[in-house]
């Protein structure tokens, strides 16, 4: 193993089921660095307090920073405001990164938390981040897609 963790990755690349449908998006890249030692594994969903399955969120409008300035919320699909939780999950996972000197991430493309200029909104692909990769980018940590 190596003794440097270089990496922060989305948990459900490495083969975590913590999608908010129980499954994962393994990504053998991704995996191969975590076996390694190289990259931790994170779930901001599951960090900020949500379960594992769970309804879908989704940013109502804009995108993660504006999450991250109060403007916007994170919304279920039945209209709860998921917003606490994805903030939470977002600063935790930026403390972890700051404790490991994380300058790169790999995220989960499409995600209300992790996606990296893609989000989902209505069923559609938009524009945008998530909430964590929001604040990672805000915070000078490399974000890449997956």
């Amino acid at each position: 193993m190596s003794s440097k963790v270089e990496y922060l990755v989305s948990a459900c690349l490495c083969g975590i089921c913590s999608r908010f449908d129980g499954k994962d998006a393994r990504d053998e890249q991704i995996a191969e660095l975590v076996k390694k030692g190289k990259a931790i594994p994170v779930c901001p969903e599951e960090l900020g307090g949500l379960p594992v399955p769970r309804l879908p969120g989704e940013i109502e409008k804009g995108d993660g920073k504006e999450v991250l300035c109060q403007q916007r919320k994170v919304v279920s699909r039945k209209g709860e405001d998921l917003t606490p939780f994805f903030l939470r999950g977002a600063f935790a996972s930026l403390t972890i990164a700051k404790k490991f000197k994380i300058k790169k991430a790999f995220m989960k493309q499409e995600s209300p938390a992790c996606g990296c200029g893609w989000i989902k909104r209505k069923g559609r692909r938009v524009k945008g981040d998530g909430v964590t990769v929001a604040l990672f980018k805000r915070s000078g940590i490399k974000v890449e897609p997956r």
